[in-house]
């Protein structure tokens, strides 16, 4: 495994599979962690040698809950236009 998480691609293997999974159970929980690898495989392609593996999953776990609370943030401040009927027309 310590051999696995060094390499770039397989980061980029992660974020491609955890955003699929967010397309197909949406609620942008999954979309957090692919940030979070996304930005693991750029670390991993510029430093290869010089992290280790607990502290490459230390970081990849603070880059997604970065991600998810930024996420939670943007998301948050959309409006939706839906109404909402208080009232029944029939009364």
């Amino acid at each position: 495994m310590t051999a696995l998480v060094g390499i770039w691609w397989v980061w980029l293997a992660a974020a491609l599979v955890l955003a699929l999974i967010e397309v197909m159970l949406p609620g942008f929980i999954f979309l957090g962690f692919a940030l979070g690898a996304l930005v693991m495989a750029l670390i991993m392609a510029v430093l290869p040698a010089s992290v280790s593996a607990p502290v490459a999953l230390a970081i990849f776990a603070g880059l997604s809950l970065a991600a998810w609370v930024a996420l939670r943030f943007i998301f948050r401040n959309q409006r939706s236009d839906t109404r909402f009927i208080r009232h029944d027309i029939n009364d």
